[in-house]
């Protein structure tokens, strides 16, 4: 483990430069070496890793795993296997054959993607499909034929359906599938150097099983990467009924100014100086006549004013919409 300096050390090592005591240049050509080949997609900071990114799957398989059950009219059950980094010619190398990929696209993210099924779980899903019945393993060690390509491609939309929903909490992405393809060295999402994350899953088709690999490019979801080290943010988008109820309880309580204007009058600057106790100032308006009512400031009611139980009080008699116009509402 390398030795981290102290501060200390640090400005004892930078003065001692300065004084000439230390010249860098020998203490550089002190230290014997040699060179070590670095290669820019092996490094710790560029292996694939990629925070968060195992939620999505989790997202998916509680929603495929409802449906594809109901597909398939079979008990399904889809389990994690682990997430891996490979570069992308590497991972083409340790495809199976035959194999069923699916290439689709993540809009706006940049590149493709795929899905590589083995032939074990593509099989068993064109048997339940057709309404077969076996509960052993599907060995067959053949090219998938147009018909058989077609009904997988049929489940894959599922899967890429409830792949865009445990997507969508994180980051907004449409996916849409590009094409089918049994061969792959006729797949080249990203060139062959190119890092990739993949994440393999084992789906049970009662007594069928068979791997299903998702593989992203790094360089896809390099532009989101700080959002998944945030995480999703799922309380964000809960709903709390007691918190609603509690809030509207203390907006109901809030107090308010309401006042009511009885009138209106211009008067000189000379006369308001003049102005004495006893003096009257008419206003523009008859006492009987309806008057504005303001909640805050701002005009909400119009009403009559009279007298209720000994003290001055106003009856709303229309109500002032937020056009400005009024309706009339019985008090």
């Amino acid at each position: 483990m390398e030795k981290i300096l102290t501060k200390a050390e640090i400005e004892a090592l930078l003065n001692a430069v300065f004084d000439g005591r230390i010249e860098p240049e020998k203490e550089l050509s002190k230290s014997e070496g040699t060179a070590v080949s670095y290669d820019l997609f092996n490094t710790e900071a560029y292996r694939g890793f990629v925070p968060n990114l195992d939620i999505v799957y989790d997202g998916f398989i509680r929603f495929n795993r409802i449906t594809l059950s109901n597909r398939l009219r079979k008990v399904v059950e889809i389990k994690k296997v682990g997430a891996r980094s490979y570069k992308f010619d590497d991972f083409l190398q340790t495809l199976p054959s035959p194999v069923c990929m699916a290439i689709f696209k993540l809009d706006p993210l940049k590149g493709a993607a795929l899905i590589a099924m083995d032939s074990s779980l593509a099989f068993a899903i064109v048997d339940s499909v057709l309404g077969g019945t076996s509960r052993t393993a599907l060995a067959l060690n053949r090219l998938f034929t147009t018909l058989e390509l077609r009904l997988v491609e049929m489940v894959l939309a599922d899967v890429l359906a409830d792949l865009e929903k445990s997507w969508a909490p994180l980051y907004p992405a449409k996916l849409s599938l590009l094409r089918m393809e049994m061969n792959p060295r006729l797949v080249t999402i990203v060139p062959p150097e190119y890092q990739v994350v993949t994440m393999t899953v084992k789906v049970h088709i009662e007594e069928n099983v068979g791997t299903m690999i998702f593989v992203v490019p790094i360089m896809t979801i390099e532009p989101i990467r700080d959002k998944l080290k945030e995480g999703m943010q799922f309380d964000l988008m809960a709903i709390d009924p007691q918190w609603s109820y509690r809030l509207s309880s203390e907006i109901l309580d809030a107090p308010m100014e309401l006042s009511v204007e009885l009138g209106n009058s211009t008067i000189s600057l000379r006369e308001l100086l003049d102005l004495e106790v006893g003096d009257t100032i008419m206003l523009d308006k008859p006492c009987t006549s309806e008057l504005l009512v303001k909640v805050e400031g701002v005009p909400k009611y119009q009403g009559i004013p009279g007298i209720r139980h000994g003290n001055k009080a106003m009856q709303i008699s229309d109500i002032i919409s937020t056009k400005g116009s009024t309706r009339e509402r019985q008090v």
